[in-house]
């Protein structure tokens, strides 16, 4: 990790390869991004008033891209508390499991592009806040 802020922001820089047709980031598991990517998704066309995420994973690793435009994400340990923005295709944000994340203001341009150490699972999920908190406290 590169640029570390805090245990809870931890940011990973990718060097873009430019030349006169433009630039290219390549993202590949257990080298550029700290685990094995087991999947990948996006989301776009979310409206500047709408929230998203409002969960924690209690094992599951991501690193969030935003590749066009930008949003802001909410970051929670139980203890600490902080917002970022995502605006930059070169720049990733590492969330560890067991951190609380929502995201919003999306502009309209924006596609933000997640990686995950593991397969989707229901059960990974912590839907409720004051389940997090019990599960950090237990």
């Amino acid at each position: 990790m590169s640029d570390k802020t805090t245990d809870l922001v931890q940011w990973i820089d990718f060097s873009p390869l430019s030349d006169e047709r433009g630039s290219l980031v390549a993202l590949e598991g257990n080298k550029t991004v700290p685990f094995e990517i087991k999947r990948v998704y996006y989301l776009f066309g979310t409206r500047a008033d709408v929230s998203r995420g409002f969960h924690a994973h209690k094992a599951l690793k991501q690193v969030a891209v935003c590749v066009s435009g930008k949003c802001k994400m909410l970051l929670d340990n139980g203890t600490e508390r902080t917002e970022v923005w995502l605006d930059s295709p070169t720049k990733g944000l590492f969330i560890n499991d067991m951190i609380w994340r929502e995201m919003y203001d999306f502009s309209p341009d924006c596609v933000l592009l997640v990686l995950a150490s593991e397969l989707y699972d229901e059960a990974d999920y912590i839907r409720e806040y004051h389940d997090f908190i019990k599960r950090l406290n237990t």
